[in-house]
């Protein structure tokens, strides 16, 4: 089988990313993670679980996942975030790969949870997410939030990666209040300005485009919860765009 390098980012992780290392290691014969200071275990652990750590303030999302990429030891690179397992039709198809066309990138289907509960309403599956690439041609574009691998040609495999997304329904909007922090910054630092409008015209263009579009509407209350919280993340990372803006000019007032 041709070597595999497996990547995993992580932030108080202590939770996951044992099970995460474990998953990856029938395809891969190198696993490093990327730490960006983690308080909990989470270090100390993939190290016992035989990976190597580096330690990385956090670039964002696609910087943070390219940062170990020159590092590893061999060109094909499968990324994880530590909160998604290969699952067994995915190992199977990963060994059945025979990996010599690095212009070819492989997609799998991702099974989304919260808890135990698999929620496939409103564009909740399948999920389709590009994982495994060749790093002489392919890569995780530079984009601070919500980057994916960018390939000169992509290949579904049919196999699955399961995500445990939220823990439970409070999970999911404590969730929601972190990565829409994260997403205002990474907004702010690639020069997007602040707007009146756009809090609420985002949040109401992502539950109509959820209900409608995806099917939300006629799916139960997997589809409202899917559609609510989507419109909830996007007003909220708008609204904290803007308060972001609000507190540099006070800052800058305040130091005049």
């Amino acid at each position: 089988m041709t070597p595999i390098t497996g990547i995993i980012i992580t932030l108080d992780e202590a939770e996951n990313i044992a099970d995460c290392i474990a998953s990856l290691r029938p395809v891969c014969d190198e696993i490093i993670v990327v730490d960006s200071g983690s308080r909990d275990d989470t270090v100390a652990i993939a190290e016992r679980e035989g990976a190597s750590v580096i330690h990385q303030p956090y670039l964002g999302d696609g910087p943070q996942k390219a940062f170990a990429v020159p590092r590893a030891r061999n060109d094909w690179i499968l990324a994880l975030d530590a909160d998604e397992r290969l699952e067994e039709d995915a190992v199977a198809a990963i060994r059945a790969l025979a990996l010599e066309d690095p212009d070819m990138a492989y997609r799998f289907k991702r099974r989304n949870f919260a808890g135990h509960h698999w929620i496939r309403a409103a564009g909740f599956y399948p999920d389709p997410v590009t994982r495994l690439y060749n790093r002489t041609t392919s890569g995780y574009l530079p984009k601070k939030a919500h980057s994916s691998v960018q390939a000169p040609q992509v290949l579904d495999t049919g196999g699955h990666i399961r995500h445990f997304t939220y823990r439970d329904l409070s999970h999911w909007i404590i969730r929601i209040d972190q990565l829409s922090s994260r997403d205002a910054w990474a907004m702010k630092q690639r020069g997007k300005g602040p707007s009146r409008y756009r809090p609420t015209w985002h949040a109401l263009s992502a539950l109509l485009r959820k209900l409608i579009l995806k099917g939300g509407l006629f799916q139960g209350a997997d589809g409202m919860t899917v559609a609510v919280t989507t419109a909830f993340h996007a007003y909220m990372k708008y609204a904290k765009l803007n308060e972001l803006h609000e507190r540099e000019r006070s800052d800058h007032s305040e130091s005049a």
